[in-house]
């Protein structure tokens, strides 16, 4: 019996180390988490009060989902969690978790780890919003698509002690008091400038000449500006709304006929110099792809040469009731089961979820430290058990040599 006892001591013993072998052995594996083993006794309930015990058994071995360090890296497609919560990615169809969030991005532009699975997220619709629906996420190489100019806003103060001019003649200077030119964009992204001639007509009143790439689309005669003895705009054409809508004119690149509004319902008329303070329009020419980036949210955005951004979609983690319930299946990867319960599964920060930190890798949680403690214990341990059936055995033989 003595050696049956000893026995698995020396089981439990051995695999204690390998469970701290285990976790030395990943202590630089990203994502990792570190396990121990539990173990309880082996009792013959119907021992009675004199029973010994028959050893000990293996009762579990635990993982620990706590914290790992994080280390900043230099590509953007490092993930690291920060809270609660796993990656959720795709192995072949099949859902897998992971706190491992070295990805890049394979030849069809999908984000993958180094197992070739398929990082999940929320993607996007046609109108650019976000599809709670989980997919493999993606980045777009296209280019982004040209939006032509509707709306330009102007931020101006024309000066009221302006003398009024000449009759208007474009290619008379003297025939103007002031002009402010912009960029704006037709449909194929061509850049057209447009330029406002203003002039004034008599105290208070002022007129708005508007022309594209050297072709008039404002009204005929210019558009009227009136303005209180305040100094503020009262009305356009007559209108309190404070727009002057050009005449639809085609572009001469050949794109589609457009025309441009102009919101001036900020333009002052005080004593003092000309200027022009905001001059802002809602198109752009066509772009492309120069970076992504992903923010705390998990929201992918692209970067574009003309400056625009673009939502790509939004990487999404999953909790689990009980997390070290999960199945561990490689490549610091997990598989749900029923121990685990279900994933609950959302955006980052939403719940009891962490952050997503782009541009870096969360450590294993190991501690050599207390890895190398332990293993001198269970050593012992093994050295002990050991030790007793060696015991075992001397008695037995003094024993044996009795009876002969």
């Amino acid at each position: 019996m003595t050696f049956n006892i000893a026995l698995t001591g020396i089981n439990a013993a051995s695999t204690d180390l390998e469970v701290i072998s285990n976790n030395v052995a990943n202590s630089a594996t990203t994502g990792f988490k570190q396990s121990r083993a539990e173990f309880a006794d082996i009792f013959s309930a119907n021992g009675g009060a004199t029973a010994t015990g028959s050893g000990v058994r293996l009762s579990n071995v635990r993982q620990d989902f706590g914290q790992g360090d994080v280390n900043f890296t230099d590509s953007n497609l490092d993930l690291a969690v920060d809270g609660l919560g796993l990656l959720n990615v795709s192995d072949e169809g099949k859902s897998l978790y992971t706190r491992a969030g070295a990805f890049g991005l394979d030849r069809e532009g999908y984000i993958v780890n180094a197992a070739s699975q398929n990082l999940l997220g929320y993607g996007i619709d046609s109108s650019g919003a976000i599809q709670p629906v989980t997919a493999p996420l993606r980045i777009d190489y296209a280019d982004l698509a040209p939006k032509p100019s509707s709306e330009v806003r102007l931020v101006m103060n024309l000066d009221a002690k302006a003398e009024v001019p000449p009759a208007f003649d474009v290619v008379d200077a003297d025939t103007y008091n002031f002009s402010t030119s912009t960029t704006i964009y037709d449909s194929l992204g061509t850049a057209q400038i447009a330029t406002s001639y203003l002039r004034k007509d008599a105290p208070n009143l002022w007129s708005s000449y508007l022309f594209v790439d050297g072709v008039e689309v404002s009204q005929p005669g210019g558009d009227e500006l009136a303005f209180d003895a305040s100094g503020n705009l009262v009305s356009v054409n007559g209108t309190p709304d404070g727009r002057i809508t050009s005449a639809t004119f085609t572009p001469q690149s050949g794109a589609e006929d457009m025309a441009v509004s102009y919101d001036l319902t900020t333009t002052s008329q005080f004593e003092g110099a000309f200027g022009v303070n905001s001059v802002t329009q809602d198109g752009f020419a066509a772009g492309r792809l120069d970076d992504f980036d992903i923010d705390t949210d998990g929201m992918i955005f692209a970067r574009y040469s003309n400056g625009q951004a673009k939502l790509m979609g939004q990487v999404v983690l999953s909790n689990f009731p009980n997390a070290p319930g999960l199945k561990q299946v490689g490549n610091t990867a997990w598989e749900q089961t029923s121990a685990s319960g279900a994933p609950a599964t959302g955006a980052p920060g939403s719940a009891s979820l962490g952050l997503i930190q782009a541009g870096a890798l969360e450590n294993s949680n190991v501690d050599i430290t207390k890895e190398l403690v332990k293993m001198i214990g269970a050593q012992r341990n093994f050295q002990a058990s050991a030790q007793v059936i060696s015991t075992s055995d001397t008695i037995t033989q003094t024993i044996i040599n009795i009876r002969r």
